[in-house]
């Protein structure tokens, strides 16, 4: 990720991409299983559906509980804001309609039975943990969001690889690890 000088008013974002030899709708199985995240994730503990929600729709809600060495530990509510299997799951935390994030995965079917997986980020408007911090150093933002921004972008790469593995294992018949 380049510096861009981005401060938190501006929305900046993340983004990362993969391709994986499996179909979309065995990738969407692993991208909409929120259970399966925190195995994913170097911040994420735990996730759970809440009001009775079984699994992905539009509008279900899920708990998550987070932690990060900087920020401490914290939980947030998401609400599902689109969810069309197998293209796209997208997830609002805090205020579906002033998120402190909004985060997404998008599949892709290629010509080659492939799926060009991507998870996309973008912080606020809504204020987040990030702006507690950019409140106690006003004069740091900009560094503030690109450092996290990063991280984001670093911990993305990290999940989608793992997604790879996950959805080629179980596409050549390997057991999931």
């Amino acid at each position: 990720m380049e510096w861009t000088g981005a401060r938190y008013a501006d929305g900046p974002t993340a983004e990362t991409h993969t391709r994986i030899a499996a179909s979309p709708e065995r990738v969407w199985e692993l991208v909409s299983d929120i259970g399966l995240m925190p195995e994913l994730s170097t911040e994420l503990r735990s996730v759970e559906w809440l009001d009775g929600a079984a699994g992905p729709a539009l509008g279900a809600r899920f708990a998550g509980r987070s932690e990060h060495p900087s920020f401490g530990a914290w939980q947030t509510t998401s609400y599902v804001v689109e969810c069309e299997a197998p293209r796209v799951f997208a997830w609002a935390v805090e205020d579906p309609e002033q998120p402190s994030a909004l985060w997404r995965f998008s599949l892709a079917a290629t010509d080659d039975g492939c799926t060009e997986l991507t998870q996309w980020v973008r912080m606020g408007p809504g204020r987040s943990g990030l702006s507690h911090a950019i409140d106690r150093m006003p004069e740091k933002e900009q560094k503030i969001v690109y450092v996290r921004m990063r991280e984001f972008e670093q911990n993305m790469a990290a999940t989608l690889e793992a997604i790879r593995k996950l959805a080629e294992g179980a596409a050549s018949g390997e057991a999931d690890a």
